[in-house]
C-alpha cells in the first residue's frame, strides 16, 4: 500500500443509478463511485474494477477492467458477455494525482435480469370473468427437501400486487409493479427470499388490486383502460447447495379466492371488511375450503417485461395527529399539520360490523368545515369494517390519498390522537439537496417545494395527488425537472419515466399531454408540454452526466422536432391547440387589460426553437454532426420567422407580457443588440404590476433567471420576496405546506378559487427552487462538463438576506456553499468534491478563483464594492 493510501477511499458504488440492483439490463451496464480524499485538488488518474460471480472476489476469479482516466460516473462495462438472472459481485479501486492508491472498495453486487426465454411462468387470473371489485387472492404451497443456497422471486401483475411468503409481507415497496405504458412494457420486481423460505412446507400468498391498469383513471369515469382482467405472473427460482435448481411458477396448480378488500381505487379509496379475513392463508398448512378455486390461465399479452430502472414507491415520514377539530357542521376532523400524500394508519376496537369511514381533504373552508369540492368526483375515502375481536390496525393497500385533514365517521368510542398517524409515500429517491436562508418565509417555501415534489413523485411525475386526475402531465414535469434534481436524486426516476415518454409518443412524433397516456386521441402536441421530449433528457444529461439518456431518447427527441417542422408553415409553428402560459395572472375584474395574456403561437415558436437547440446540443454530444448542421440551419430560420412575426422594428413584442419577454430572452430568440432593451421592457412590466409576477406555468420557471442574467438581480429578489398575491410567498403567508396549483388557491378573504381546478399540491410553480440554489446559494453545473464534473460557485446576496446555506450531493460527492453577510463583512465557506474542479465567482469582487477539490473559505469587506 502506498504511503498515503489511507487518505484515499472509494464508496457509494452504484450500477445504473441503483445500489445493489436485482434486475439490470445485462446489455447496458454502467458503474459509478465516489472518491473520498483528505487532500485538496484530488483527481482520479486511473481505476480498476473487478467483477465475479463469486462473492469472495479475487484477481484470479474475476474479470478486471482497468483504465487510465478520471471517469468515475456511469463508466461502461467492457468485459465478456454476462449471463441472465445471475448475481455478480464487484468492487473498485482508484489512483489519484498525488500518487495514492485506494484500497479495494467494499464489495457490492448486481443481478442481471431475465431474458424473454427465461420466463416459464404463466399469467394466472380468477377462475371466472374478472367483474368483481373485490381484490382476489392467489396462493400456492410447495415443499423443499434440500439445503437452499439462494431463492429469487420474479413477480409482476396486471393491476397492483401485494405478496406474502410464509405469512410475512414481501419487501417494503408499495403500488407495485408501478405505472408504465402497460401496452408497451410492464415492470417486474425481483426479491431475494433466501432467508424467508425453508426446508419442508412453504406458502406464497398474493393479493391483487385494480390500480392504474383496470381501475378508474383519467377523465369521464374511464375504467379498464389497459385491460379488464387482473392477473399475476410469478417465478420463484431456487438453487440448492448441491447445484441443482428448481423453478416454481404461477400456473394451473394455484388456487384463488376472494379477500377482505371489497373495493380499491386510486381515486376513490379502499373498503376493507375484516370479517372476511382468512387467517393463515399465506402460510403453509392452511386448510383450503371449497371457496378456493383453481385459477384460470390468461393468454400472454404483447407487452414487454422489463426490470426496474427507477426507484420503487416506499413509506417515508410519519406524522402524528396533532389536533382534533369540531367544525361548525359538527364534523370530527383530525389535523396532521402537513399536506402529504400517503395514507392514515389507524387503530380501533369495536363491535363486529362497525364501519369506520376516513375521508381526506387538503384544506378547511372559510368557515372551518371539511372541504372536498376541489376533489371533483374523487371520493378519496377509506372504509374499514371491524371484526369484533381485539384492537385492529388498518391501512389501505392499493390506493393513496393527498391530504392534511381527515374526517372520521363511525369510530367506536372516544377518539384518541395516538390511534391515528399519517405516513407519506413516494418514490424512494435519495435526498440530495439542503437549502436554508436567514428568511423563515423562504425556508418554508423550500419546505413546500420539497413536499410538492414528494407528493407528486409517486412512480410518475403527477400534476396533483388528490383529485380525479393524478396524471403524468408533461408540462409540469419539464418545468420542474431541474429543481427536482437539486432536492433529490431523480436520475432513476426520470430514466424510467422517459421510457414511457418514448413509448407513448405518437407515430407522427407528437407527444401526449400526459405520460403514461390515458387521454383521448387528440390530446397531444401542446408547446411546452410536448417539449418534455427534449427538455428532460437534456436536463438529466447535464445534471447527472448521463449520456445514455441522450442515446436512449435521441430518436424520440428528433421525432418530436420533426413533427413540429411538419406542421409549421414557413418555419412558424402557428397551428394546433396549445395550453399556453397556463394559469397566468388574471385579475377578477379585468377592465383595463391587466390579464397577462401571451399569444399562444408566439409561445409555441419559442419552445420550437428551444427544442431544436436541445436537439443540436444532443447531436453534438453524440457526434451526430450531420444532424447538428441540419438543425442549426433550421434554428436560424425559426428565429428569423419569430422576429418577423412577433417583434416590432423598435424591439417591442406583440404580446407585451412578462412571459413573452422571458421566453424570448431565455431561449435567445432575439439578436444580441435587441436583448438588453427587451430585458428593460420586462423590468418595466414587473414594476407596472407593483413588483409582482404575472407568469404562468411556462414563464415562471425562467423569470428570475432572465432578470439575473441581464443584471437585474434586485428585481428578481423583489419578486421572490413579494408577500402579496400573486407571488411565491403569498401561499406561504396563507399557511401553505406545499406548492399550490394557482397563485390564489385561497384568496385573501379566505374564499377559494374555482373548485374544479384548485389543487393545493402542485409542484410547477416550485420551479423557483432552481433559481434559489443557483443564485442565492450559487451552486451551478457546467453543461460542457456535465454531472458537476466542473462546478461554478457564484452566490448573489440580496433581498435583505444575511445568510444562506446549501448542500448538494452530486454524482461525485457533496458540494457545499454557505455564506453570511453581517456588518458589511461577507464570509463564504465552500466544499468541492474529489475528482472535480470549480470556478468561484465572489460577489461584488473581481476575483475569480479556480480550485480543485477541498474546503475553501473567503472573507472580505462587502459594502461599497462595485456590482
Amino acid at each position: 500500500m502506498d504511503t498515503f493510501a489511507q487518505k484515499l477511499s472509494v464508496n457509494n458504488l452504484t450500477v445504473e443509478h441503483q445500489i445493489n440492483p436485482l434486475s439490470v439490463d445485462n446489455s447496458h451496464l454502467r458503474f459509478s463511485w465516489k472518491i473520498n480524499s483528505d487532500l485538496q485538488n484530488t483527481m482520479q488518474t486511473s481505476y480498476e474494477i473487478r467483477i465475479s460471480n463469486n462473492p469472495l472476489i479475487t484477481d484470479r476469479n474475476s474479470v478486471k477492467i482497468a483504465k487510465k482516466n478520471d471517469h468515475s460516473v456511469l463508466t461502461a462495462y467492457e468485459g465478456p458477455a454476462l449471463l441472465s438472472k445471475t448475481k455478480y459481485y464487484w468492487q473498485v479501486k482508484v489512483k489519484d494525482n498525488h500518487g495514492n492508491t485506494s484500497p479495494w472498495s467494499a464489495i457490492q453486487y448486481f443481478q442481471t435480469g431475465l431474458g424473454v426465454a427465461d420466463w416459464t411462468a404463466k399469467w394466472i387470473c380468477t377462475p371466472n370473468q374478472d367483474t368483481s371489485l373485490i381484490s382476489p387472492l392467489f396462493r400456492k404451497e410447495f415443499n423443499l427437501n434440500k439445503k437452499i443456497k439462494s431463492a429469487m422471486i420474479y413477480i409482476t401483475a396486471k393491476g397492483l400486487y401485494e405478496a406474502n411468503i410464509n405469512g410475512k409481507r414481501l419487501g417494503n415497496e408499495y403500488l407495485s409493479p408501478g405505472w408504465t405504458s402497460y401496452k408497451n412494457h410492464l415492470q417486474y420486481q425481483v426479491y431475494d427470499i433466501t432467508g424467508s423460505i425453508k426446508n419442508g412446507a412453504n406458502a406464497i400468498g398474493i393479493s391483487l388490486g385494480d390500480g392504474w391498469y383496470k381501475g378508474r383513471i383519467g377523465f369521464d369515469n374511464q375504467n379498464k383502460f389497459y385491460g379488464d382482467t387482473r392477473a399475476l405472473l410469478l417465478q420463484l427460482e431456487i438453487e440448492y447447495t448441491d447445484g441443482e435448481k428448481e423453478i416454481i411458477s404461477s400456473d394451473e396448480s394455484w388456487k384463488s379466492n376472494n379477500g377482505p378488500i371489497l373495493a380499491s381505487s386510486i381515486y376513490d379509496g379502499e373498503t376493507y371488511d375484516a370479517r372476511l379475513e382468512l387467517p393463515g392463508w399465506t402460510t403453509a398448512g392452511y386448510q383450503e375450503n371449497s371457496s378456493w378455486k383453481a385459477v384460470r390461465i390468461l393468454d400472454k399479452g404483447t407487452e414487454k417485461l422489463i426490470g426496474m430502472s427507477g426507484p420503487a414507491v416506499k413509506k417515508h415520514e410519519e406524522f402524528k395527529a396533532i389536533k382534533i377539530i369540531k367544525t361548525p357542521k359538527d364534523e370530527t376532523i383530525i389535523d396532521f399539520g402537513q399536506n402529504l400524500v400517503g395514507w392514515v394508519i389507524l387503530k380501533a376496537k369495536g363491535r363486529s360490523g362497525t364501519k369506520i369511514t376516513i375521508s381526506h381533504s387538503e384544506v378547511l373552508d372559510k368557515a372551518g368545515n371539511f372541504y372536498t369540492s376541489n376533489l371533483r368526483s374523487a371520493k378519496q375515502q377509506n372504509n374499514y369494517i371491524l371484526k369484533g375481536s381485539d384492537e385492529q390496525v388498518f391501512e389501505p393497500h392499493f390506493t393513496f390519498q393527498g391530504f392534511r385533514y381527515i374526517k372520521v365517521e363511525g369510530y367506536p368510542g372516544t377518539i384518541n390522537l395516538e390511534n391515528f398517524k399519517a405516513v407519506a409515500i413516494y418514490s424512494d429517491m435519495k435526498v440530495t439537496g439542503k437549502f436554508s436562508t436567514s428568511n423563515p418565509l423562504l425556508n418554508q417555501l423550500q419546505h413546500n417545494i420539497e413536499w410538492g415534489q414528494k407528493g407528486n413523485f409517486v412512480d410518475v411525475p403527477t400534476d396533483c395527488p388528490q383529485r380525479d386526475e393524478r396524471l403524468g402531465w408533461t408540462g409540469d414535469a419539464q418545468a420542474f425537472s431541474k429543481t427536482a434534481a437539486y432536492n433529490m436524486d431523480v436520475s432513476g426516476f426520470f430514466t424510467k419515466w422517459l421510457k414511457d415518454v418514448k413509448a407513448d409518443q405518437l407515430p407522427n412524433g407528437s407527444i401526449p399531454y400526459v405520460v403514461p397516456n390515458v387521454l383521448n386521441e387528440g390530446a397531444n402536441g401542446s408547446a411546452g408540454w410536448a417539449d418534455v421530449a427534449t427538455i428532460i433528457p437534456w436536463d438529466m444529461y447535464v445534471l447527472y452526466g448521463d449520456k445514455g439518456i441522450l442515446e436512449a431518447q435521441y430518436e424520440s427527441m428528433k421525432k418530436w422536432v420533426d413533427y413540429v417542422s411538419s406542421v409549421a408553415k414557413n418555419d412558424l409553428w402557428n397551428s394546433g391547440f396549445h395550453f399556453g402560459d397556463w394559469l397566468f395572472y388574471r385579475p377578477d375584474d379585468d377592465n383595463d387589460g391587466r390579464a397577462a395574456v401571451t399569444d399562444k403561437y408566439m409561445i409555441a415558436q419559442t419552445f420550437y426553437s428551444h427544442s431544436v437547440q436541445l436537439l443540436i446540443n444532443s447531436a453534438k454530444v453524440l457526434n451526430k454532426n450531420e444532424d447538428a448542421k441540419l438543425y442549426e440551419a433550421l434554428q436560424e430560420r425559426i428565429k428569423t420567422a419569430y422576429l418577423k412575426e412577433y417583434m416590432t422594428p423598435n424591439g417591442k413584442l406583440v404580446s407585451n407580457t412578462q412571459t413573452a419577454y422571458v421566453l424570448a430572452l431565455q431561449f435567445d430568440m432575439l439578436p444580441q443588440n435587441l436583448r438588453l432593451q427587451a430585458a428593460e421592457r420586462l423590468v418595466q412590466n414587473v414594476k407596472s404590476y407593483g413588483n409582482h409576477l404575472t407568469t404562468g406555468f411556462l414563464g415562471t420557471p425562467y423569470l428570475c433567471h432572465v432578470l439575473s442574467r441581464f443584471g437585474f438581480e434586485n428585481i428578481a429578489y423583489d419578486l421572490l420576496m413579494q408577500e402579496k398575491y400573486p407571488s411565491w410567498l403569498y401561499p406561504v403567508k396563507m399557511g401553505a405546506t406545499t406548492i399550490w396549483e394557482r397563485w390564489d388557491g385561497i384568496k385573501p378573504d379566505g374564499s377559494f378559487q374555482t373548485p374544479n381546478m384548485n389543487s393545493y399540491n402542485h409542484y410547477a410553480y416550485g420551479a423557483i427552487g432552481d433559481w434559489m440554489y443557483k443564485n442565492i446559494a450559487g451552486i451551478n453545473v457546467v453543461a460542457e462538463q456535465p454531472g458537476y464534473k466542473a462546478i461554478i460557485i457564484s452566490p448573489k446576496p440580496g433581498g435583505g438576506l444575511t445568510s444562506a446555506d446549501a448542500e448538494l450531493e452530486t454524482s461525485y460527492g457533496k458540494i457545499k456553499s454557505s455564506w453570511t453577510l453581517n456588518n458589511g463583512i461577507f464570509k463564504l465557506d465552500i466544499t468541492i468534491p474529489s475528482n472535480t474542479s470549480a470556478t468561484i465567482l465572489l460577489p461584488k469582487n473581481n476575483k475569480k478563483e479556480m480550485v480543485g477539490s477541498g474546503n475553501y473559505y473567503f472573507e472580505y469587506k462587502y459594502e461599497n464594492l462595485a456590482n
